[in-house]
């Protein structure tokens, strides 16, 4: 039998828990430093405006088992970034 899986798992992800709604992946990357770099900008890009005023928190997880037989795991939280406020050139 041949199996065949990435070189490197894609293993920890951020996901947005809102007030009102199923959860929403924001962000997957190979290192819990990576997610941590990037989620905030994918929070931005991923969920529209009424979205992000009803996440709670952002969860930090990363991925337990074998490729084909696990689960994701809570291992920490992360700040729910803030509004971006964009400033008007005059």
């Amino acid at each position: 039998m041949l199996i065949t899986t990435e070189s490197k798992a894609q293993g920890w992800r951020a996901v947005a828990v809102f007030d009102d709604r199923a959860d929403a992946l924001v962000f997957v990357g190979r290192s819990s430093t990576q997610v941590r770099q990037q989620y905030a900008e994918a929070f931005a890009e991923v969920l529209d405006d009424e979205e992000r005023e009803h996440v709670t928190t952002v969860q930090l997880q990363q991925w337990s088992g074998a490729p084909d037989a696990g689960r994701w795991t809570l291992k920490g939280t992360l700040k729910v970034p803030a509004p971006v406020k964009l400033r008007l050139v005059a």
